[in-house]
C-alpha cells in the first residue's frame, strides 16, 4: 500500500513546518511521506527549530527551506497549512487532495535572551507535537 503523502506548508519554511515534518517522519514514516515547503521561503532551517527537535531526537539539521513551487505537479493527500500568512497565500494548491489548516505562533519572530526564545520554541513544538499526535490517531489503517 502506498504510504500517505503529506506536504507541510508555512510562510518562511523555516520553523513550524520543518518541525512539524521531522515529528510525522519520526512518528509514522512507516504511513507518511513527509514534505514541508514555504510560500515565501526564507533560505535557511532556523537554529534553534534545529536544537529543539533535537532535543527529542528528531534531526531536521539537513532539512532546506524550499518554496512550494518544488512541488508543482505533484500529488498529495494532504497539504496542511501551519500559519495563517501560508493559508491566505495559497487558498488552494491543486495536488492535494485535501487541505487542513493548523495555526501555531512564528517562533522565528519572538524576542527576548536565548532563555525565551527557546521557550516560545519549545511550546511550538509541542503544540505541533500534539496537533499531529491527534492527526495520527484520527488515520489509523
Amino acid at each position: 500500500m502506498n504510504p500517505t503523502r503529506v506536504l507541510f506548508l508555512c510562510t518562511g519554511n523555516s520553523c513550524r513546518s520543518h518541525m512539524a515534518e521531522g515529528l510525522l517522519r519520526k512518528l509514522a514514516s512507516d504511513r507518511f511521506e513527509v514534505f514541508s515547503a514555504g510560500a515565501q521561503p526564507a533560505g535557511h532551517v532556523h537554529p534553534l527549530a534545529i536544537q529543539v527537535m533535537q532535543e527529542l531526537d528528531v534531526d531536521i539539521s539537513r532539512h532546506t527551506s524550499k518554496s512550494l513551487d518544488v512541488f508543482d505537479g505533484q500529488k498529495f493527500d494532504y497539504l496542511i497549512t501551519v500559519c495563517d500568512n501560508a493559508r491566505e497565500a495559497c487558498p488552494t494548491y491543486a495536488g492535494a487532495a485535501q487541505q487542513l489548516h493548523w495555526s501555531f505562533d512564528d517562533p522565528a519572530h519572538v524576542t527576548g535572551t536565548e532563555k525565551q526564545k527557546l521557550t516560545v520554541f519549545r511550546r511550538i513544538r509541542d503544540e505541533i507535537r500534539q496537533r499531529i499526535q491527534q492527526f495520527l490517531a484520527s488515520h489509523h489503517e
